[in-house]
């Protein structure tokens, strides 16, 4: 991904995290909320912002090189294969935390999330802070939004989630609209010691098979109740403010031959409408084309879902992507945003 890279707002936005600073900043996937990872005073001020409950974790971000035996301890043979293989990326490992990088950044547990961006703001941002912490620095950071709603992609995306938020308080380095659109995959390797084999906890742009692709091993474990807390896992996330409700097309079509009601709905579906531009005006739908691709999928959708938040609709519905193991991502994240309104 090219973007240019302006080393003055970026050093600027290093030292504001080594003061305990926020730092808003973007990677491949979404854009990061960003605090100094040794810092449990910095962290506080992540989750007091964000409304984030102390107990959900947040993952380290680590520029390119970062000794990973610094922050993590009993690593296995198989995160080494899956670092080369896949950093920097969008692949999250959850790992043994080493004993003086505060719980703060795992809620209280004994993981620790790991992951090396590859947007090169990020990447430069990363280094600089690295350098000024004396080569050690991980900036703790979780999408930057509030708590549970559709996570940003863009700088403006963050500028509208903090509105109440002075430069002084939120400094925001603008790299583009991410590239990949979702957050990074997220594998559990913490018990692989114990017997436990590599656990799926979030799926991402880095599916099962590329992983097993490196270390061999498929199916993947799913999360199963002792699996470690992690970004996105809660059965509701990414919600628009609008009601959003998952659809199949034949549910969808049904839905249009209804009498008219004052519901007003718009629709993100993957085919064309079968009534014309007129007549779902008049019943007050508004119908918008979804890309036929899992990956352009998810690199449109929170922008999809702010766009259609932003419509002033009553509901929003969205068709239901197939069922297939290259929509398993898009498929956590809109199931999630759907739970919001169908506990």
């Amino acid at each position: 991904m090219k973007y240019p890279v302006d080393l003055e707002p970026i050093e600027a936005a290093a030292r504001r995290l080594v003061g305990g600073g926020l730092v808003a900043f973007p990677t491949e996937t979404v854009y990061g909320l960003g605090a100094d990872a040794e810092n449990p005073d910095a962290i506080a001020g992540i989750y007091a912002v964000k409304g984030r409950p102390a107990d959900h974790p947040v993952i380290v971000h680590l520029a390119p090189g970062a000794s990973l035996d610094y922050w993590a301890c009993d690593i296995p043979d198989i995160a080494w294969s899956l670092v080369e293989a896949f950093w920097p990326g969008p692949l999250t490992l959850i790992l043994h935390r080493a004993p003086h990088v505060p719980d703060a950044v795992s809620g209280g547990q004994d993981t620790i999330g790991l992951r090396c961006p590859s947007h090169p703001i990020a990447q430069a941002l990363l280094a600089q802070f690295a350098a000024l912490k004396g080569g050690h620095g991980g900036v703790a950071a979780p999408s930057a939004n509030k708590f549970g709603q559709v996570s940003p992609t863009t700088a403006d995306h963050v500028r509208s989630g903090f509105p109440d938020l002075g430069a002084d308080q939120l400094m925001i380095l603008d790299g583009g609209a991410a590239q990949v659109g979702i957050e990074s995959t997220i594998l559990d390797l913490s018990r692989v010691g114990s017997g436990t084999p590599p656990v799926l906890l979030r799926p991402g742009h880095i599916s099962p098979k590329d992983i097993a692709d490196v270390i061999g091993i498929m199916p993947l474990q799913q999360a199963g109740p002792d699996a470690p807390r992690v970004s996105g896992s809660l059965k509701a996330h990414y919600a628009p403010h609008t009601p959003l409700q998952l659809v199949s097309r034949v549910e969808l079509d049904a839905m249009l031959c209804q009498p008219a009601d004052t519901t007003r709905r718009v629709v993100l579906a993957f085919g064309a409408p079968p009534l014309s531009e007129e007549v779902l005006a008049k019943k007050g739908w508004h119908w918008c084309r979804a890309p036929q691709k899992a990956d352009a999928y998810a690199h449109d959708l929170y922008a999809r879902l702010r766009d259609m938040d932003a419509m002033a609709c009553d509901l929003i519905l969205l068709e239901r992507p197939p069922q297939t193991p290259s929509w398993q991502a898009v498929n956590d994240r809109i199931g999630r945003a759907a739970a919001a309104f169908n506990p």
